[in-house]
């Protein structure tokens, strides 16, 4: 898929109607990624990229009434499908593009990501991006409800030696965006990837450009 905003819009826009229905099976992966997190009452998440919604209550389960879970997606479609599902009652929709959050520094506990990794068209800067509003010793979570090899096979398509998802690709990704890879799995049903926010100090966005609002409730 080309990395052009439009087409992804385009791309999602055209199946928002029915995603859920095409994958009726993935709730209880998606709440054993979100609980990969750690989460705690009163936390803030950010489900980056969230789509329908999918982790927003496993998210709230894991945070509480106390705490703030924020989904943001670049597509209205998707954002619409989350109301329809009454998700937008437990987490605050975005309409936002993750490489430009209207989020302050350093004000989120955590940032949960199902199947962002591959639609970044800037890997490096949107998960520094990703770091940059999540506070020093927070945590990152990148999940696909199954692993490269299934989903290759799924696309009817071949993993590559530079795929983006490879351990030995990602982790230096990572850690050149503010990120310590903490563990990596990659099996049929699930792949999960968590890493923890280092540094002392917030992270500048590259290039953004953007009007920075407080998270709420934060």
């Amino acid at each position: 898929m080309a990395h052009d905003h439009t087409h992804v819009q385009e791309f999602f826009g055209a199946r928002a109607a029915d995603w859920d229905a095409r994958f009726p099976d993935d709730g209880p992966a998606y709440a054993a990624a979100a609980a990969g997190l750690g989460l705690r009452p009163g936390d803030s998440v950010l489900d980056a990229g969230c789509g329908t919604g999918r982790a927003l209550p496993a998210l709230r389960d894991a945070v509480g009434p106390r705490g703030t879970v924020l989904g943001a997606d670049l597509t209205p479609e998707m954002l619409a499908a989350a109301v329809r599902g009454v998700r937008d009652a437990v987490g605050a929709l975005l309409l936002a593009d993750v490489a430009r959050l209207p989020l302050r520094a350093d004000c989120l506990d955590a940032v949960f990501a199902a199947g962002l990794i591959a639609h970044l068209p800037r890997p490096a800067t949107n998960l520094r991006e990703l770091a940059r509003v999540v506070r020093p010793g927070g945590r990152l979570a990148l999940f696909h409800p199954i692993g490269r090899a299934a989903l290759a096979a799924r696309q009817g398509r071949e993993i590559t030696p530079d795929d983006l998802r490879a351990e030995g690709t990602l982790g230096p990704l990572l850690a050149g965006a503010g990120w310590r890879m903490d563990s990596y799995v990659d099996e049929d049903d699930r792949f999960l990837v968590l890493a923890v926010r280092v540094g002392s100090a917030s992270l500048t966005a590259g290039g953004t450009g953007a009007v920075r609002t407080e998270c709420a409730g934060a």
